[in-house]
């Protein structure tokens, strides 16, 4: 066996064990810095392996990639963490969209098996193309550039198949054709390919963001996946499909706990709504008012003789950045006695573990956060659910109503607990526009406002009825 054989499996067990680690908190760091050792080392390797480039011209070129991304993830906060996450998706599918076109262009291009070649290079092309596209569609929906709302233009989900079904054919018959000039064949793939990037993503309302951006990770893999088999290299074969495989697996996830397929959430041709829907989610409210007159005064009151709180994050909690402020009332809470967890929806957010990274900004123990299947069944011993921010992952719509965008969506059952008090800006629909009938439940109080004020008002509201409790004891 060849030494860089050798050394290319080092490099890729290297890269495993880094994700292997960050399926843990404790060890996430290290493997995250493992993972980006290897990739670096594989960088290097692929570059002294080919004689592509000086040592000076290497190293000038990590220095500045370097210096780029650490400056960029330095500035960018932990709510804009899905968008960057999209532009680092796209970079991805760029850089394979070039190296696809570079080895399209070379002159020994064609000197191989015509249909191998370009079937394997036409590929490249239109999966890093759609990547890019579509990562720039996401990113600017996730950071308001771009109507966060579905767009949908007349016929899209036919004209999304006829795209595809375009490409596929021109591709086969390229493949086909035993002529000279894979690069000029690849060139008129590329503009097709980013169009269909554009019209499928920009399609993809907020709620499906979790989806999109796990589905694109996928793709930048598979994109370098193809890039390797292009460049005859295994390492990228390798690493690509180890990138791919899970985003995969990470949008499967996604997927069923919207209880939606990735055909529903591209193409929408499933039944999105069903006629009556308004009047059976409006039939399920008790319209009453359990706040009264002082909604803030009762919640205090029900929080402060809790013993068993949970709380549930949402993307309103992001925006506000109230997760500083919800830990300090945890803490009160504990403090008083109460025990108090955090359930995560593992939609909640615009990505996979979006609510974790924000909860740990703020110090929440990662042993406090629970996923849905873990702490579902515990809402019925709760003395408080307490929701912020969140909207459709509590609905009980997905449950009780038919034909509505988020039916047989599995969601956390907060209408289980004893109280239920809600920190919503209003009680307008989520993303999905349902009405949500929990804000109306008889045990349920609402709190109107940005999330931080709310907590500020709850917080003091728990240490004036301690200092009470305590003058009193004297």
């Amino acid at each position: 066996m060849q030494a860089t054989t050798v050394l290319y499996l080092v490099v890729a067990a290297a890269v495993l064990g880094g994700i292997r680690l960050l399926s843990s908190p404790h060890y996430a760091r290290w493997g995250n810095g493992l993972a980006a050792v290897a990739i670096l080392a594989a960088i290097v390797l692929v570059m002294a392996q080919h004689n592509l480039l000086t040592t000076s011209s290497v190293l000038t070129a990590i220095a500045v990639g370097s210096v780029g991304g650490a400056a960029l993830a330095i500035q960018v906060k932990m709510i804009q963490m899905p968008q960057l996450v999209a532009l680092l998706n796209g970079c991805g599918g760029a850089a394979s969209m070039f190296i696809a076109l570079a080895e399209a262009s070379s002159p020994l291009a064609s000197a191989v098996l015509w249909a191998a070649t370009f079937a394997v290079t036409g590929l490249a092309v239109i999966v890093g193309s759609f990547t890019l596209s579509g990562s720039l569609v996401a990113a600017g929906k996730l950071h308001g550039v771009l109507n966060e709302k579905a767009i949908i233009l007349p016929q899209h989900s036919w004209l999304t198949v006829v795209l595809m079904a375009g490409l596929a054919v021109y591709l086969v018959a390229g493949a086909l054709s035993p002529i000279t000039g894979i690069g000029t064949y690849s060139l008129i793939l590329l503009p097709f390919s980013l169009a269909l990037g554009v019209i499928v993503t920009v399609r993809i309302g907020g709620a499906d963001m979790p989806v999109v951006i796990t589905f694109l990770n996928a793709a930048s893999g598979l994109a370098a996946s193809l890039c390797g088999f292009v460049t005859e290299n295994a390492l990228l074969v390798a690493c690509g499909a180890m990138v791919g495989a899970s985003g995969v697996l990470l949008s499967h996830k996604m997927c069923r706990a919207m209880n939606r397929s990735l055909l529903t959430v591209f193409l929408g041709f499933e039944r999105q709504s069903s006629q009556g829907q308004e009047q059976e989610v409006a039939a399920l409210h008790s319209h009453g008012d359990v706040g009264g007159a002082d909604p803030v005064g009762l919640s205090v009151e029900l929080l402060r003789d809790a013993k068993d709180v949970i709380i549930v994050p949402g993307y309103g909690m992001a925006v506000s950045q109230a997760q500083f402020k919800i830990w300090e009332l945890a803490q009160a809470l504990e403090a008083r006695g109460a025990r108090v967890r955090f359930a995560i929806h593992p939609v909640a957010g615009r990505m996979p573990g979006h609510m974790n990274v924000l909860l740990a900004e703020a110090g929440v123990p990662y042993e406090k956060l629970f996923e849905m299947d873990a702490i579902n069944e515990d809402f019925k011993r709760s003395d408080v659910g307490l929701v912020v921010g969140a909207c459709d992952v509590v609905n009980p719509a997905a449950i009780n109503v038919p034909g509505t965008p988020i039916s047989g969506m599995p969601i956390l059952k907060v209408y289980d607990s004893k109280h239920i008090i809600v920190c919503k800006r209003t009680k307008s629909p989520g993303y999905s526009g349902v009405e949500n009938p929990l804000f109306y439940h008889d045990n349920a109080i609402f709190l109107a406002g940005d999330a931080t004020c709310t907590m500020l008002s709850l917080i003091d509201g728990l240490s004036i009825s301690k200092s009470d409790g305590e003058n009193g004891d004297e």
